[in-house]
């Protein structure tokens, strides 16, 4: 497309380069898109964090695309205000997704009882159980499962060899990447009268609401009882565990191997970064940050942004990092002077009766 046409589909202003020729920046055509140290003169990059910005005055893309605001450069300039998510819908226009027509492949394992809405696309080697609803428009892949019950909305897409267990239910625009397991049993065991560990039922489902995507590799438990729940429009990275009874909350994201452990709640808006551990039976508020390896041990207020193990203040674990960095240059001038002290004290005799004798004479 020209780049006319992209300023036109982001709702976008376009302005020219150094040369002021605004026909000609209208007419360039957009063959692809590139980081912006290596666009080339037919390809757009983009600028959200301004610690690249210093690099745009010298890339070689046709164009950028950036905040209304941003300084003059030498190349054509898109200017939208968020520039991230202009880039995003920028990708899809450039790239758009594979798409799947309609149509039942005659390798695909369907149950009778199941109900195929329309213009569902089912590959070779999906298995779908007794009393599945599978919504319009769907897709699921090769080697996908659907145990019996499941229910599963419009729009969704479930790639190859995820796996939604029994009487799970998925809402519209659900995407299960490749190797996602829904609703397995939750992990719940009891020792039993011989001190051996006896599996605990898991009775309950997994429920993902309208928009939830989960990466490859992930998981989300069952519930014993009860339910598993993740609310609407919520992201979930690679290989990410949610326990069972777990609640997460709408539009929140939990990033590459965080863990839930069982009966952990989590608010709306809420950010947990990569490697972020929940002990469980325990709240994170709304729009709480959990930054990397962060251990929560315990309740999370709304809006909190937190660091370390177990979980404090993130100005707090900063500064106590700073020292922590310190430490051994602490010790040693503590050592010091500690012999200094010990250097300036007068001596004294070993010998008890000596000292008294010496106290004595000096009461004398």
């Amino acid at each position: 497309m020209t780049l006319e046409e992209l300023a036109e589909r982001l709702g976008a202003e376009l302005r020219p380069g150094a040369d002021g020729n605004l026909a000609a920046a209208r007419a360039i055509e957009i063959t692809g898109l590139n980081g912006i140290e290596s666009a080339g003169p037919t390809e757009v990059t983009f600028v959200a964090n301004q610690a690249y910005a210093r690099l745009a005055a010298k890339t070689g893309a046709a164009a950028i695309i950036v905040e209304p605001a941003f300084h003059d450069v030498p190349v054509a300039t898109v200017r939208v205000k968020n520039p991230y998510f202009a880039w995003a819908k920028t990708i899809e226009l450039m790239y758009p997704a594979l798409q799947y027509a309609p149509g039942v492949h005659p390798m695909a394992a369907i149950d009778p009882t199941a109900e195929i809405g329309k213009d569902v696309h089912i590959a070779a080697f999906a298995v779908i159980g007794a009393g599945c609803v599978v919504g319009d428009g769907s897709a699921i892949l090769s080697h996908a499962v659907l145990y019996p019950g499941v229910k599963l909305g419009s729009r969704c897409l479930i790639h190859a060899h995820a796996v939604v267990r029994e009487g799970c239910v998925l809402g519209d625009e659900v995407v299960l990447q490749n190797g996602v397991v829904i609703g397995a049993d939750g992990f719940g065991f009891a020792k039993d009268a011989t001190g051996r560990w006896s599996k605990i039922h898991q009775a309950g489902r997994a429920v993902l609401e309208d928009r939830v995507e989960v990466q490859a590799n992930a998981c989300v438990d069952r519930a014993s009882i009860g339910e598993t729940k993740i609310g609407e429009g919520t992201k979930i990275d690679n290989l990410v565990m949610v326990g069972h009874g777990s609640t997460v909350g709408s539009d929140t994201l939990l990033c590459s191997q965080v863990g839930l452990a069982g009966s952990t709640t989590v608010g709306n808006k809420v950010i947990l970064a990569g490697q972020v551990g929940a002990a469980g039976h325990l709240t994170i508020g709304d729009g709480a940050v959990a930054t990397a390896q962060t251990g929560i041990a315990s309740d999370v207020a709304a809006g909190a942004l937190v660091s370390g193990t177990p979980a404090t203040d993130n100005r707090t674990w900063l500064r106590t990092s700073a020292a922590l960095n310190r430490l051994p240059e602490l010790v040693r001038r503590v050592r010091s002077l500690e012999k200094s002290m010990e250097a300036l004290a007068p001596a004294e005799s070993a010998d008890p009766e000596t000292q008294m004798t010496e106290k004595q004479g000096s009461a004398e």
